[in-house]
């Protein structure tokens, strides 16, 4: 029997129902297996040879009525790969067609996707379980200094003999040793603005109620009283943390200053021109019987409207 053709017309016992569109290709045998027909409108069947009578050169006869061949399943061209995507080794000995699609069965595995990849992230996750136990330890070390906690320690910054009038900023520097996650531990120099505030002064900073300052955890550390007549505020600017400066300023008075972008605030750490977002940042301050000036040292975000602790 000659092998059908694309293109060829097929007929069933009772009429003509349409033509020959692609040809199924047996990947063992390497002989056809079936023919799809175009049914005239009506889809595309997939008809085993076995239901071939005859081929001619551009016929194929049918057994079968046409009833019988509308009543098999619609072609699903999803099930099926062409051979430019499989290689099928001496193809040309055993087929010989018009140019056309031949096609050939998807595998099952490969028609099976999703039961394939459930097998593999099960895979996956069998061996991340099994490697769990010897990375955790490293992450854990690695990860360690992001989930530090702050240090709340604190640290003696001079004595208050420094200070030789009220309401006027004075600047106390320091010096503080920092552990940069795996970095080896070394010196900064740091610095904070002091002042002996008067009571109306204490009114501005305070607003009549005490200051209390918080851990991560929002535990309470420290509380700054109303009534103790000093105040200590950070040496960053809130604005992009430039360091700023007690200055005498030509209609303002005496004010806090900062060079960067000009940013003007008053003792109380109120803004009052430029485009810091917030007041200076006060901090836990404490003085000794002895006068000895205390503080916590902390920093905070800048550029943002609220106060957020970074250090």
């Amino acid at each position: 029997m000659l092998q059908p053709k694309l293109k060829s017309k097929v007929r069933c016992t009772d009429l003509d129902i349409g033509e020959v569109t692609k040809v199924v290709l047996d990947p063992l045998s390497h002989e056809i297996s079936h023919i799809v027909v175009s049914m005239n409108g009506s889809g595309e069947r997939q008809v085993a040879m076995g239901h071939v009578q005859a081929v001619t050169d551009d016929f194929v006869q049918l057994r079968a009525p046409s009833t019988d061949i509308l009543a098999l399943p619609p072609f699903r061209r999803e099930d099926y790969v062409t051979t430019h995507e499989v290689e099928i080794s001496h193809l040309e000995d055993n087929i010989h067609v018009t140019p056309g699609e031949v096609l050939v069965p998807l595998p099952e595995l490969e028609k099976n996707v999703k039961r394939r990849a459930f097998f593999m992230n099960f895979t996956h996750v069998i061996g991340f379980l099994i490697g769990l136990p010897i990375a955790y330890p490293i992450v854990r070390f690695l990860m360690k200094p992001m989930y530090a906690s702050f240090d709340n320690e604190w640290l003696n910054v001079g004595n208050v003999s420094k200070i030789k009038h009220d309401d006027v900023g004075v600047q106390f520097k320091y010096k503080k040793k920092v552990k940069e996650a795996y970095m080896p531990e070394y010196e900064v120099e740091k610095n904070v603005w002091v002042l002996r505030a008067t009571s109306e002064l204490l009114e501005k900073v305070y607003k009549d109620k005490d200051m209390d300052f918080h851990d991560a955890k929002g535990k309470t550390i420290w509380t700054n009283k109303k009534t103790i007549p000093y105040v200590a505020f950070s040496g960053k600017c809130p604005h992009l943390g430039c360091a700023f400066k007690w200055r005498q300023h030509k209609t303002l008075g005496q004010v806090f200053l900062c060079p960067c972008h000009l940013s003007i605030y008053d003792a109380a750490g109120k803004v009052l021109d430029g485009p810091a977002p917030r007041a200076l940042d006060a901090l836990p301050v404490r003085v000794s019987a002895g006068g000895d000036v205390e503080i916590i040292d902390m920093e905070f975000k800048a550029g943002t409207k609220s106060q957020i602790r970074i250090v």
